[in-house]
């Protein structure tokens, strides 16, 4: 079992940077992949990044490459998510995940979920 609970987040104007932060406790997290996925009111959950265990693999949507930068911190257990250039097409609720056997851009391959978190882009 892995626990994700996430922090970050919020109201931000176009152009802006956030971070989001996803905390990680259970079984060794240094084992998962971890990833972000996102979804907009009426759309479906779409790949954000993913970053294998020992960070030397790192996969961005095309929506969010060269803006976004996923990284993570295995002594402390956490995963992080930068967000620079924000666009008002970037507001979705933001969820973590984390996955013991695969590194996947399909939300449906991992098996721990984090309860989300609102990221608002105002224009």
């Amino acid at each position: 079992q892995v626990q994700l609970v996430q922090s970050g987040g919020g109201l931000v104007q176009a152009g802006a940077s956030l971070r989001l932060s996803c905390a990680a406790s259970g079984r060794t997290f240094g084992d998962c992949a971890m990833a972000w996925f996102r979804q907009a009111p009426g759309k479906d959950r779409e790949f954000v990044a993913a970053i294998s265990p020992n960070s030397d693999s790192t996969y961005y949507g095309d929506n969010v490459k060269g803006r976004f930068t996923i990284s993570r911190d295995n002594v402390e257990k956490m995963v992080f998510l930068q967000m620079n250039s924000l666009k008002p097409d970037d507001t979705a609720v933001y969820y973590c995940a984390a996955d013991p056997d695969l590194l996947s851009r399909r939300w449906y391959e991992y098996d721990y979920w984090g309860q989300g978190t609102q990221v608002t882009v105002s224009s």
